[in-house]
């Protein structure tokens, strides 16, 4: 089993803190669910704490980095849940499809173990390539090799059938530090420990990103960045390809009972 954050994922607790904007959306998409299972849950974020939650993460470093008093957690890979037909209302995976070896495996266990929906936070890189500064200006080699690994809603359809996709903005001041947090605080991608907890940088070769990190650092001091980017500074929230994506596949079956255990 090959698992990319028992490597990278040392730093997720401190510096992948789920913003609670963010996590109201991920909350409502869930609608009624009750059970919920978490796959590729990390170090836990975004868990509802007035649900009850199960989570299926393959890594031990980030296990370890989960909070005391978070649900049962099973290591386990998305391609091969350890969970019964119909055990849980929903499943829920948030920006970890792009890590899945098989995504349409993935795709189809998450339909397989829930009675009601499949809830997914992904990212759409064609929009991030004609929005984000720090892609289109500055290192647009970091992502080429990531392209193919972000999958397109389209693909997700072909596995989840209906579904509906929205928009998830990125605040200014987002306490979460994935790749586009930092859209409005260019010098955070000057720090090395906030890009050690970006699977972006650190599964690039250094090679993708330097020359664009240095010509960033000149810009931030010399004061260029904030003159070029000016429009930003006043934006609260911006959309950079981030998706909420909710998979209706369960509903057909809705009236089922949920099998019970005994």
């Amino acid at each position: 089993m090959v698992v990319t954050y028992d490597t990278i994922g040392a730093g997720y607790g401190a510096r992948r803190r789920p913003d609670p904007r963010i996590a109201r959306r991920i909350d409502a998409a869930l609608g009624g669910a009750e059970l919920v299972l978490n796959v590729g849950a990390g170090a836990g974020s975004y868990e509802p704490e007035h649900r009850s939650v199960v989570a299926v993460e393959p890594a031990l470093t980030m296990l370890d980095q989960r909070p005391p008093g978070a649900g049962p957690t099973m290591r386990a890979v998305a391609e091969q849940l350890p969970i019964a037909d119909d055990a849980v209302d929903a499943a829920l995976a948030v920006l970890t499809v792009h890590h899945w070896l098989d995504l349409a495996g993935g795709l189809a266990e998450m339909c397989r173990v829930s009675l009601d929906r499949q809830v997914i936070v992904t990212w759409n890189q064609r929009v991030a390539d004609d929005r984000f500064w720090f892609i289109r200006d500055y290192a647009p080699e970091l992502i080429s090799s990531e392209r193919a690994k972000c999958p397109s809603v389209d693909v997700m359809r072909r596995v989840l059938g209906r579904v509906t996709v929205e928009p998830l903005p990125i605040p200014a001041d987002c306490t979460d530090g994935f790749f586009a947090a930092y859209w409005r605080r260019p010098e955070t991608y000057l720090d090395p420990e906030a890009r050690a907890a970006i699977s972006v940088f650190a599964l690039a070769e250094p090679w993708r990103y330097e020359d664009g990190l240095a010509r960033l650092e000149a810009d931030v001091v010399a004061g260029r960045w904030h003159e070029r980017y000016t429009r930003l500074l006043d934006l609260d929230e911006l959309d950079l390809g981030y998706r909420l994506v909710i998979g209706h596949a369960g509903e057909e079956h809705l009236t089922r009972p949920r099998p019970r255990s005994g």
